[in-house]
């Protein structure tokens, strides 16, 4: 591995990316991050990180970014998107996901010296298959066909992720694709969405559960299989970065052994959830309040959650560590951050 080589970081203050940074720098990798104008989140970054100013969707102010020091290499970890809940289609969605991402690869195409790009896409564009059938990686993304993804998300990672493949195939472009699961775990500075659920499981918040599944993966071992993929990763490859099916009910119940969590004592059932989720989306359109439970959450937990990611393990050597051990270094981070009081904690050591 070159020396002198730079690793060029986008999303470097997100939850993922900031993981990838720190285990950059943990091993003595220069990080060059890419950072909007008057982000906040900039303080997130360490400071032996060099921070460059652009925007994914303005290419000329990505130059900087990618120009480095004579004799130098760079590989590009393309980790920033934007990410929503939302289902329904938005513009500026598609212009930061795709329009985006097809400023990076143009960018990468331009500058010899940029040995690699990762793409971090999500499993989310992958067309699901029916429960019993483990999902796979795919060569192709066709979010029309009838095999299409659900949400504006997944279809805007769908359709980024066959920009890169098909960059790979015509225009030689040096690539391939990770695609990581839903991310657990501590040192998520921007709260994002797992994040807040479990700080309401925790403060006894969310009373009712509901049944279903998640896909969820500690940050840092995602990061770890990102990094890996530089290296690792085959040319025009994809590769899952999962784990194994969880319930909400069990999530719940290693909280509740390591700290002290509320109990939840009534799981709804799917088909029920799902009706009382019309109706407050209904009340919603009519107060303009966000709902507490929506139909794409419901559908969510009731979809196929259940990914192979043996592709990523032969490969690049990519494990996930128990998911009791994820839970309890996120409640400890949580203590730290001043998140949860550490009365609440009730961790055996």
């Amino acid at each position: 591995m070159n020396d002198e080589r730079i690793y060029l970081l986008t999303g470097a203050a997100g939850f993922l990316g900031s993981n990838i940074c720190a285990q950059l720098l943990e091993a003595g990798k220069k990080v060059r991050a890419l950072v909007l104008p008057n982000d906040k989140s900039v303080k997130y970054i360490p400071d032996a990180v060099e921070v460059v100013l652009g925007d994914l969707c303005d290419a000329e102010s990505l130059d900087p970014f990618f120009t480095v020091p004579e004799g130098c290499t760079s590989v590009v970890i393309h980790c920033a998107s934007m990410v929503t809940v939302d289902p329904t289609f938005s513009d500026k969605l598609m212009e930061v996901n795709v329009t985006g991402t097809r400023n990076i690869i143009t960018k990468v195409l331009a500058h010899p010296e940029c040995e690699k790009m990762v793409y971090v896409s999500s499993t989310g564009a992958i067309p699901e298959q029916p429960h019993g059938t483990p999902i796979k990686e795919v060569d192709k993304f066709t979010p029309v066909d009838d095999r299409k993804v659900v949400g504006a998300y997944s279809l805007s990672k769908a359709i980024a992720t066959q920009m890169v493949l098909d960059a790979v195939r015509v225009m030689g472009l040096k690539a391939c694709v990770v695609h990581p699961s839903g991310i657990l775990g501590p040192n998520d500075h921007a709260l994002g969405e797992t994040t807040r659920t479990v700080l309401q499981i925790i403060k006894g918040e969310m009373p009712v559960g509901m049944q279903g599944s998640f896909n969820l993966c500690d940050v840092r071992d995602l990061a770890a299989g990102t990094i890996a993929a530089v290296d690792k990763g085959r040319v025009g490859e994809c590769y899952i970065l999962a784990n194994e099916p969880v319930t909400l009910k069990e999530i719940c119940q290693m909280l509740q052994k390591e700290c002290k969590a509320k109990k939840i004592m009534f799981y709804l059932p799917l088909d029920l959830a799902e009706k009382i989720a019309q109706g407050m989306e209904k009340q919603a359109a009519k107060t303009g309040k966000k709902p507490l439970m929506t139909t794409f959450s419901v559908y969510n937990l009731a979809r196929n959650n259940d990914f192979d990611y043996s592709k990523a393990q032969r490969e690049l050597g990519y494990t996930t560590r128990p998911y009791q051990e994820t839970i309890h270094d996120e409640v400890q981070w949580m203590i730290e951050e001043g998140l949860i009081e550490a009365a609440r904690n009730e961790i055996a050591f």
